[in-house]
């Protein structure tokens, strides 16, 4: 059935729980995972102009920020599938749009499954808003399920 299993989280209670029921599932199939969070990149924009000469500085700033906030998300997924006796691998990067991401780290990897969770946005939300999972489910030929 399914090998490998790319669980994308950003670290929030709804991105858990689809962590843990992919954790679950893999366990349950004997499935590798690969755990992956996705940051935005650094954003010129949000440097005020007083602060100009200063740009190396806030990248800088915002990378440590970035990685720390990866580690720290990833770091608690590996545990998890540890503590679960699942193999799990764990992948930060850094793109403007998370669900390009996500299918990208799905086929390099060879995974035949993504896990993820959605919102749940109905009616003008929904549009407006859009969704990263939406997105992934409209633009990947590989299965999602989708957590609520």
């Amino acid at each position: 059935m399914y090998r490998h299993i790319l669980i994308p989280t950003d670290g929030s209670e709804l991105a858990h729980r689809a962590v843990s029921h992919g954790l679950s599932l893999a366990k349950s199939i004997g499935a590798k995972v690969t755990a992956l969070t996705v940051e935005g990149s650094f954003d010129v924009y949000t440097v005020p102009a007083s602060k100009v000469y200063e740009m190396s500085g806030a990248f800088a700033e915002h990378a440590g920020r970035a990685k720390a906030h990866a580690e720290k998300i990833l770091n608690g997924v590996a545990e998890e599938a540890r503590l679960a006796g699942v193999t799990c691998e764990t992948l930060y990067l850094e793109k403007d749009h998370p669900y390009e991401a996500i299918i990208e780290a799905a086929k390099q990897r060879g995974c035949d499954l993504i896990v993820m969770a959605s919102h749940g946005r109905t009616g003008i939300a929904a549009v407006v808003l859009g969704s990263v999972t939406t997105k992934v489910l409209t633009h990947t030929k590989i299965p999602v399920l989708v957590c609520h």
